[in-house]
């Protein structure tokens, strides 16, 4: 048989329990904000030029040929290939690893403006990188923070997948 604890004993434990337990609510909370406003960010950094390339239907679409590039942005004639889109001397897309000089690319022109975004599944893949590293970084905070490793290492193949995939098709 097991002695019963002492009235005084099991009253000390008390108050050690429940500062443990809103310690850990504590721990939860903000390891759980910080993992939302990491993947805000990755959503909201990456829907700047998304909508554009996924909703293409309606939109300007063309081809660009690039012939001068700069240290941030390449610049090319804009020939279109929908309806309704007119032709332009000049339009600028960003410079990245993948537009180089002399190559035409498939691109949808970014309403009221001369830039211009890669369409197609390289576009798609293309503009949703920052979310594919958002991903990345909120798994290591989901997997410390939140003790979530499973649902941490589904966050992280997600961001590799997402980035692996980008790179091959750009």
């Amino acid at each position: 048989m097991i002695p019963a604890m002492p009235a005084a004993t099991a009253s000390r434990q008390a108050p050690r329990q429940a500062s443990a337990a809103a310690l850990r609510f504590g721990r939860v909370a903000a390891m759980g904000t910080v993992a939302a406003l990491i993947l805000i960010a990755g959503v909201w950094a990456s829907w700047r030029t998304a909508p554009y390339v996924m909703l293409t239907k309606g939109r300007e679409t063309g081809t660009i040929e690039v012939t001068r590039c700069g240290a941030d942005t390449c610049t090319g004639p804009y020939t279109p290939v929908s309806q309704g889109s007119t032709a332009r001397e000049r339009v600028v897309i960003d410079r990245t690893v993948a537009v180089k000089k002399g190559r035409s690319y498939t691109v949808v022109v970014m309403p009221g403006s001369d830039e211009v975004v890669r369409s197609g599944p390289a576009g798609i893949l293309y503009s949703w990188v920052p979310m594919g590293g958002a991903l990345l970084l909120a798994s290591v905070v989901v997997a410390g923070g939140l003790r979530r490793t499973r649902a941490a290492w589904v966050m992280a193949g997600t961001g590799i997948a997402l980035l692996t995939a980008a790179f091959v098709t750009i």
